[in-house]
C-alpha cells in the first residue's frame, strides 16, 4: 500500500477508460440556506485534465488502502483546501460501471465554506444551487448521476422511540434494567456501518434517541444523540418533529400507533422497530 498507488487508467465493463486503478470517489459538499435551498460545491476542472473545462466534484483515484469516504475527503483537501472537521458525511452513492466504480460521498457543510483551488487540477470552485448547475457544462460522469443524486440532498433525521424499540427487541430481563437495555440499543446503533437506504450504499442520517423514565440517564454513543424526555417520551418525539426545519425529512421509528398518527400529521415518515433492529 502506498500513497497514489491508485493513479492510472482503468477500463470498465462498458469499454470506457476511467482514471483510478482501484476506482475513484468525490466529495459532494452541500449547504442548505435559510430557505432550504441546497448549494453544492462545484469544481471546474483544469483544461489539461480528463474532461478539462467541465464542472464536477473535487475527487479522484482512490488509493488501495482507502475507502470511498477517506479518498473523497483526501481529494477535497488536496484540490479545494477543505478540512474534514468542517463536514458531516451522511451518505455514499455508488455509480457502478462494471469492474470500475465512482462513489459520491455526500457531506453536509454548516456554512458556505471557503474553498480555493489548492492544486493544478482545479481552475475554479463555486457553491451553486441546482438551478445554476443545470446551466453549466458538466463532467459527463457527474451529469449522468446528478438527476438521481439531487433526490438525496435533503437532510434526514431518524428519531428513535427507545422505550418502544427496546420492548420490541425483547432482551431477557430488559424490563428490570431499562437503563441497561436502552444503553445497549444506543451503543449498537452507534456501532452500525450505516443504515439501509433505497439509493445510497452507505447512509448516515442524524440519529436522535429519545429516552424516558428509568432509562433517562442513557449516555450518548458515537454519532447518536440522546434526548431525555422530561415527561412523556411521545410528547418529546412529537416536539422534535415539530421543530424540524421545513426542508428536513424526519423518520420516527416506533410501533406505537397513536404516536405514528401524531407525527405523520406533522409530515414525518414512520418505520416499525423491525426496520431498525434488522440492521443491527
Amino acid at each position: 500500500m502506498a500513497a497514489k498507488d491508485g493513479d492510472g487508467w482503468a477500463e470498465c465493463g462498458l469499454g470506457h477508460r476511467h482514471w483510478g486503478l482501484h476506482g475513484a470517489s468525490g466529495l459532494l459538499a452541500v449547504h442548505h440556506d435559510e430557505h432550504g435551498t441546497p448549494h453544492v460545491l462545484m469544481q471546474k476542472r483544469s483544461w489539461w485534465s480528463h474532461h478539462g473545462g467541465t464542472w464536477g466534484l473535487p475527487g479522484g483515484a482512490r488509493d488501495s488502502h482507502e475507502d470511498a469516504v477517506a479518498g473523497a475527503l483526501r481529494e477535497a483537501r488536496e484540490e479545494a483546501a477543505l478540512g474534514a472537521h468542517d463536514l458531516r458525511v451522511r451518505g455514499v452513492y455508488l455509480d457502478d460501471h462494471g469492474g470500475w466504480t465512482f462513489e459520491t460521498v455526500i457531506a453536509d457543510a454548516a456554512t458556505l465554506l471557503a474553498a480555493v483551488p489548492a492544486n493544478a487540477e482545479s481552475s475554479e470552485l463555486r457553491w451553486l444551487p441546482p438551478a445554476e448547475i443545470a446551466r453549466i457544462k458538466l463532467h459527463p460522469g457527474f451529469a449522468a448521476t446528478w438527476g438521481e443524486i439531487q433526490g438525496v440532498l435533503v437532510p434526514e433525521i431518524v428519531v428513535l422511540d427507545v422505550a418502544n424499540i427496546v420492548g420490541a427487541r425483547a432482551e431477557h430481563g430488559w424490563w428490570n434494567d431499562r437503563l441497561g437495555a436502552a444503553t445497549r440499543l444506543v451503543r449498537d446503533v452507534a456501532e452500525r456501518r450505516g443504515l439501509t437506504h433505497p439509493l445510497l450504499t452507505q447512509w448516515y442520517p442524524r440519529i436522535v434517541a429519545v429516552v424516558e423514565g428509568a432509562a433517562g440517564h442513557t449516555p450518548p454513543a458515537g454519532d447518536v444523540e440522546v434526548v431525555r424526555a422530561p415527561g412523556s417520551g411521545d410528547d418529546t418525539i412529537v416536539e422534535l418533529v415539530r421543530r424540524a426545519r421545513p426542508w428536513e425529512r424526519v423518520r420516527v421509528v416506533t410501533a406505537d400507533r397513536g404516536l405514528k398518527e401524531r407525527v405523520t400529521a406533522l409530515g414525518a415518515e414512520t418505520s416499525g422497530p423491525k426496520w431498525l433492529l434488522s440492521q443491527l
